[in-house]
């Protein structure tokens, strides 16, 4: 047998796992862990039970199972055997069984005791999937309180061990020094240029390592449509003896077996997405080529969308990807970057718990009965995602109102589909299989194909009528995987509850969330029934269709792009949502109009089904809509009421208990002080004639309105006896008024101790002087006045002594 790196650290390895049942494994790419550890546990007789090796992907599980076998000179299914979505390959005489890692959950949830498991490995635990965060927190609660013999590994080549080590309980780290072979890496001389397209550049990276090395070449893009495009690229530009083999997770299990076997001639170029990081030896490769790029899954809470977003790979995952150079032979790695741009790479990629959808993992705790923080998870969900979570197990009738799993929740558990679409099959019955299994794998025809997902269906039921009825080829290998795994589901399914339903119906059953009624006056936008926006390609036959239910979008989180859908009639939905859909009324600003607008609205969710004039709407509610009027219209007070604000801002740091009357705190209490006086507002020009002094006086009560007036009364009396109102927007009290009518002041008014600013005005109202001392103008500036002003206005009195004389505002009588 040969001697691998890893082969150095099995005594410590199995040592700690003699004292104490658990233990953190890190081995760099090409160590040997999968196929060694596994093996060596048994040989060791660690554990009478079987042991279970979990992998990230079934490629992996198959192709560790099948090594594991051969080293024993055996085929799969005798000691080593494997299970994955689908298929299964194990006997009785199976001691070592590698599983992907959703299985462990459906085991553990079954049986909680794992009877007859005796050890748990946990492989590739850095790539941190949903799975293998639960499945590790579910075993480490098991093993404290069901089974303390239960054997517990987690394995990675760049985990960042220590904090999974505190996990499990402070637990040994094992490390194996050294990769199998030593891989050269070569990084670009600089830069690409700005917006270069990463598919040629690709390609010219993978033409100079042919051309510089030997053996098979490992190429690492994000993902399928890349990989075609750089196959297409490469197809005249390599050797003869040069073949190109994709690999990605959706393909046919033959064609990925022949990606990784090795070439019977000539040289092999297998263009990869991330499915050949880890636990994965491609035969005969000595060469990998590195885009640099991950695509990852973003779910976005509020939409209830995930998405694909293409990223940097992390360092973590550069180095997982150069160490496939080295499994065999010593290598060498071409990366498409600078060395200078390496150090701005992230560690680590983010744990899936952080960006993925979490109903599934709230489905499992639900049934486990527990909440995220009374496990032991590495990375706790995050709350506000998991409380949206919950509200669409909610929605589905997954879980009641206090969150608590229902008989409809353990049914759901127990599918191997996404909740809703477990929803869909459990309602539906065997009927919705084939729509389930659509659903859950990609989408089978071309890109260019309409978003109409009957059309899909069609292809599934009838693949040759659909040929001849349509240019959008299907891909007979997507197609055939998933009619298969709809008769899985077909007998998995029990009975429907309800009578035969369209395939419109059955979509909504699994995104009620996601009906769309079109927007009036745009053929291709939709507000879906969750409250989100929708867009379609103006171009395609679905556009205009009135209601639809979207079932694959782009998962933008402000207006999606919708990439499947299908036509639901109105019947239809009001037959399966009978419950949901109800009459409201709204009161409602509007910007446009600029007026209140009260209609009586018949609603699913965010749609309005039915629109109607609200005749008889209460002035409570028209009042209530008028404040958001207000606020976008602003205040607009009269001169009045700008007075009497000044004099309240004026006095309130003397009066306690005077309301804060700034702008920002008038807008902001106008339910307080406003609200009940805006009946009969309704319109813009309504608010603009609308003097709000009598509100804001309304907000001072008895007391409150002595004191204010005797600190900063509202007018001055003139000698006349006439009210003139003081002016408090400035620094001083101010007022304006005819010098004739001060004739026989002889004290200069006042406001408490401040004087008032007063400005005298001539007969045609212009001012002629102002003043903050009455008795000393009379005493000295008048008489200049008298002498200019007597010439311009000989019809109005000019006395000599104005303090003597009568306050007038007539001019004098005629002779």
């Amino acid at each position: 047998m040969t001697t691998l790196p890893i082969h150095s650290a099995l005594p410590d390895l199995l040592s700690a796992l003699r004292t104490h049942s658990r233990a953190v494994l890190q081995a760099p790419p090409g160590a040997g862990k999968t196929t060694v550890v596994p093996l060596a546990m048994l040989d060791a007789g660690l554990t009478q039970g079987r042991i279970l090796m979990l992998e990230p992907r079934r490629l992996a599980a198959r192709a560790a199972a099948e090594r594991m076998a051969q080293t024993l000179d055996e085929a799969a299914g005798q000691t080593v055997g494997y299970r994955v979505r689908g298929e299964a390959k194990v006997s009785k005489s199976t001691k070592i069984e590698v599983v992907t890692e959703g299985i462990l959950t459906r085991m553990i949830q079954s049986d909680p005791e794992l009877s007859g498991i005796g050890a748990v490995i946990f492989d590739e635990f850095h790539e941190r999937s949903l799975n293998a965060d639960l499945g590790l927190a579910l075993c480490l609660e098991i093993a404290e309180a069901l089974r303390d013999d239960l054997i517990l590994v987690a394995m990675s080549a760049t985990l960042d061990a220590e904090p999974v080590a505190r996990l499990m309980g402070n637990v040994p780290v094992i490390t194996s020094e050294g990769r199998a072979y030593p891989v050269d890496i070569r990084w670009l001389d600089r830069p690409l240029p700005p917006k270069t397209r990463l598919e040629p550049a690709l390609a010219s990276l993978v033409e100079q390592a042919v051309s510089e090395t030997d053996g098979g070449v490992l190429v690492f893009l994000p993902g399928e449509g890349e990989i075609r495009r750089t196959e297409a690229l490469l197809k005249d530009r390599l050797p003869p003896d040069c073949t190109v083999h994709p690999l990605f997770g959706a393909m046919e299990f033959a064609k990925q077996r022949a990606a990784i076997e090795p070439a019977k001639t000539g040289r092999k170029v297998v263009l990869a997405t991330s499915i050949a990081e880890t636990s994965l030896t491609i035969q005969d490769v000595r060469v990998v080529v590195d885009a640099g790029r991950a695509r990852r899954a973003r779910f976005d809470p509020g939409s209830g969308m995930a998405r694909l977003v293409t990223e940097k790979v992390t360092k973590a995952e550069a180095t997982q990807r150069t160490g496939r150079a080295g499994r065999v032979a010593e290598g060498r790695c071409y990366r498409l970057w600078t060395k200078g741009e390496e150090g701005g790479l992230q560690p680590f990629a983010p744990a899936e718990i952080e960006t993925a959808d979490l109903s599934g993992l709230a489905l499992e705790l639900a049934l486990w009965g527990a909440q995220p923080n009374d496990l032991a998870l590495l990375t706790p969900p995050n709350p506000g995602a998991y409380a949206e979570a919950q509200a669409l197990l909610r929605m589905l009738g997954a879980l009641d109102k206090g969150n608590l799993i229902t008989d409809h929740g353990r049914a759901l558990a127990a599918l191997p589909l996404h909740p809703r679409l477990a929803h869909m099959l459990a309602v539906a019955g065997p009927d919705a299989a084939l729509l389930a299994a659509l659903l859950a794998d990609r989408d089978p025809l071309a890109r260019s194909a309409p978003v109409d997902l009957s059309l899909r269906l069609s292809a599934l039921r009838d693949l040759r009528g659909y040929a001849d009825r349509h240019p959008h080829q299907a891909n007979r290998g997507a197609v055939e995987r998933i009619k298969a795994e709809a008769k899985r589901l077909a007998r998995q399914a029990k009975p429907a509850r309800t009578g035969g339903m369209s395939d419109a119906e059955m979509a909504a059953l699994a995104y009620p969330d996601r009906v769309g009624l079109r927007r009036k006056g745009d053929a291709a936008r939709y507000v879906l029934s969750g409250g989100k926006g929708a867009v379609m390609d103006d171009h395609d036959p679905m556009a205009a269709t009135r209601l639809i239910v979207v079932t694959d979008t782009d998962g933008n989180p402000r207006e999606a792009k919708v990439r499947q859908a299908i036509q639901i009639n109105e019947a239809e939905l009001r037959g399966l949502f009978a419950d949901q859909i109800g009459w409201v009324d709204n009161c409602d600003w509007s910007k446009r109009d600029r007026r209140v607008i009260a209609r009586r609205q018949e609603r699913f969710g965010a749609l309005v089904l039915d629109d109607r004039i609200w005749k008889d709407a209460p002035p409570e509610a028209i009042a209530r809509a008028m404040l958001d009027g207000v606020r976008d219209l602003g205040l607009v007070p009269s001169p009045a009421a700008k007075r009497f604000i000044a004099r309240v801002m004026l006095v309130r740091d003397d009066q306690n208990g005077l309301p804060d009357m700034s702008d920002a705190a008038l807008m902001e209490s106008l339910e307080d002080w406003l609200l009940p006086h805006l009946g009969g507002v309704k319109t813009a020009e309504d608010w603009k004639k609308f003097d709000i002094l009598n509100p804001l006086r309304a907000m001072l009560d008895w007391d409150q309105m002595q004191a204010l007036d005797r600190a900063a009364p509202a007018h001055f009396t003139t000698p006349l006896g006439r009210q003139i109102p003081i002016d408090y927007s400035g620094e001083t009290p101010e007022i304006s008024l005819r010098l004739q009518e001060m004739f026989g002041q002889t004290t200069h008014p006042r406001v408490g101790r401040t004087p008032l600013r007063v400005t005298l005005l001539s007969p045609a109202g212009r001012p002629v002087q102002t003043t903050t001392d009455i008795p000393g103008f009379w005493a000295s500036s008048y008489a200049d006045v008298r002498k200019d002003m007597r010439g311009r206005y000989p019809k109005h009195p000019w006395p000599e002594d104005p303090t003597q004389a009568d306050p007038t505002l007539r001019a004098k009588p005629r002779r």
